[in-house]
């Protein structure tokens, strides 16, 4: 429960602090109730209705509905602004051809022509250019490139003229920077180089506000993970760096400088540069924001999930954090690509072999994704387990989205693409439930026969007798007859949880079994061999047998091991299997 909340948590905040700037850059948007994209063309088919759709719009805005502003731009023929600042620029000369219009004449909206043909419309003329309205494409009539560019100094030659609309001040409805650029004196206005004067003192003080709120921001940030972790009741969070949310500051100082450059109004290629550096600058600072999120909620799982004896969720923990950074890295592209105007499907469509490779490199990608898919649905193995796969062999140190990295036994580092666990073969060593001894305990040929069995059942209450050791299966027998020893065989388990328990166990196990040998008397053996040396070599050492005495022998001998069958388990009896 408490994982999918703070994954959920954690997909909001990376959504909010992402969009935050995109809604704060874009301004208002087009909801459900605003003009569609082909009724906006029906009220552009004639002069009449384009200046009466811009002026209604301005209107509406004035009576609390901001979002008429993009049905008032769309009269504007922007075609000559650069797509990076259009909607920025859009939104200024609206309402600067607003303040021109309304200085210049009460419209009387009867008196415009309501043609859907023929020559531009000029709505007046002045000493800085003019407002016209001419037909675009042969379907809708806009105002004019050369009327957009026309604009703000028209509105300078108009500044001293007053508003022809009565009650209705225009400064009360212009955007800040359009009334505060009229109250300045003519010196801050002058252009000394490249901008005016009041721009260049606009810059520096949004430059400086943006620095001094970024390290404003981090400070506050810094010192409120301080107290957090000292009042944490968890040790989750011990070890949090003071400056995890770092990037929330320059988040800050992003979104202060990309407001206040478009309070400023620039002119178009200063915007453009200025402009692409910030949005670039806020998509970097917000998927680092978001990046230093999802580690915050990623040490909380990790915390958490080590709490728990079930190994699905360590797996899990890992891959939800690189899922969400993968998420946050998508995001930040399309924020960034989307800010720059940029159509990412159009680009990806035209890139023609490199389409190809992209979808090849794709398939892959969807592949890995399903062998870890399947390794966690099927629980092919956890992080620490030991596992051969072909000829690899070391322990699961990392799953992730790509690949599965191995740490070998020599401390090399082995990474395997999820997609060979799909078909592959694993291993999987620390599944067992029983580690396997199976050795050979050799004794010498001197050692009589009832020290061999007494030796065997002593093993066999060894281990009856230690803790790890499986007491249900086991098998202690002399097994072989070999060429220089008699060979018991061992064949046991433990119940050991790790590869260094066992170690230790076995250890005290073959011990143990020398100090039975020794306390038995009996002595192991090792390879040996023995040479015979004769004095007589003409002597072959066989004595002639006639064949009574020969008859005699094995009569002798069948009786001797009827005695011993009938003292070791009875004549005509049969032992019922092996059972624990």
């Amino acid at each position: 429960m408490h994982k999918c909340w703070l994954l959920s948590t954690s997909l909001s905040l990376v959504l909010f602090f992402i969009f935050s700037i995109n809604t704060f850059a874009a301004g208002e948007t087009t909801d459900s109730s605003s003009t569609t994209v082909s009724e906006a063309d029906a009220n552009l088919s004639s002069p009449r209705k384009t200046l009466g759709t811009f002026l209604h719009s301005m209107n509406d805005i004035k009576r609390g509905q901001p979002e008429r502003i993009r049905n008032a731009v769309k009269t504007l023929d922007l075609s000559l602004i650069n797509p990076l600042i259009r909607e920025e620029k859009g939104r200024d000369l609206a309402w600067l051809l607003l303040e021109a219009i309304d200085k210049t004449q009460v419209v009387n909206l009867n008196k415009i022509p309501d043609r859907k043909t023929g020559q531009d419309y000029v709505f007046s003329r002045y000493n800085s250019g003019s407002i016209e309205i001419t037909l675009i494409d042969g379907a809708n009539w806009k105002f004019s490139p050369s009327t957009v560019n026309a604009i703000p100094n028209i509105v300078d030659e108009l500044s001293s003229k007053n508003s022809l609309k009565k009650g209705e001040p225009p400064s009360d409805y212009l955007p800040w920077q359009i009334s505060f650029r009229q109250q300045l004196p003519e010196s801050l206005r002058s252009r000394t180089f490249l901008l005016e004067n009041w721009k260049w003192l606009g810059i520096l003080l949004i430059i400086a506000v943006g620095v001094v709120l970024d390290k404003l921001t981090a400070f506050i940030l810094q010192l409120s993970i301080k107290k957090s972790r000292a009042r944490a009741k968890t040790t989750a969070f011990a070890e949090i760096p003071d400056d995890l949310l770092r990037p929330f500051g320059m988040m800050v100082m992003a979104i202060v400088w990309w407001g206040g450059l478009n309070l400023l109004s620039l002119p178009d290629q200063a915007m453009i540069i200025l402009l692409v550096a910030v949005k670039i600058l806020a998509g970097f600072a917000g998927v680092w924001a978001a990046y230093r999120l999802v580690d915050l909620i990623t040490q909380y799982l990790r915390f958490k999930a080590g709490l728990t004896d079930n190994k699905v969720d360590d797996v899990l923990v890992p891959l939800i954090s690189k899922t969400l950074k993968v998420f946050v890295t998508v995001i930040g592209i399309t924020f960034v690509a989307s800010n720059l105007n940029l159509n990412v499907s159009s680009l990806l469509a035209s890139l023609g072999l490199g389409g190809l490779a992209f979808a090849l490199a794709a398939k892959d990608v969807v592949q890995n994704l399903f062998g870890s898919v399947t390794v966690i649905l099927d629980q092919t193995f956890h992080v620490g387990d030991w596992i051969v796969v072909g000829d690899v062999e070391g322990s699961v140190e990392e799953i992730g989205l790509r690949s599965t990295k191995i740490r070998t036994f020599y401390d090399s580092l082995i990474t395997l693409p999820n997609s060979a666990f799909i078909t592959a073969n694993v291993d999987n060593m620390g599944q067992r439930r029983y580690r396997r001894l199976k050795c050979q305990v050799s004794l010498t040929y001197d050692t009589p026969p009832d020290q061999i069995e007494s030796f065997c059942e002593g093993v066999r209450e060894l281990i009856r007798l230690h803790p790890y050791m499986r007491k249900d299966y086991f098998h202690v027998y002399l097994n072989e007859l070999s060429a220089s020893s008699l060979d018991v065989l061992v064949y046991v388990f433990w119940e050991t949880p790790d590869w260094s328990t066992e170690l230790r166990e076995r250890q005290r196990f073959l011990l143990d079994i020398l100090r039975l040998s020794n306390a038995l008397g009996i002595e192991l053996a090792f390879p040996t061999q023995t040479l015979h040396v004769r004095n007589h070599p003409e002597d072959t050492g066989f004595e002639t047998l006639d064949i009574k005495s020969i008859s005699e022998l094995t009569q002798q001998s069948k009786e001797a091991a009827k005695s011993i069958v009938t003292e070791s388990t009875g004549l005509d009896k049969r032992p019922p299997p092996v059972s624990f």
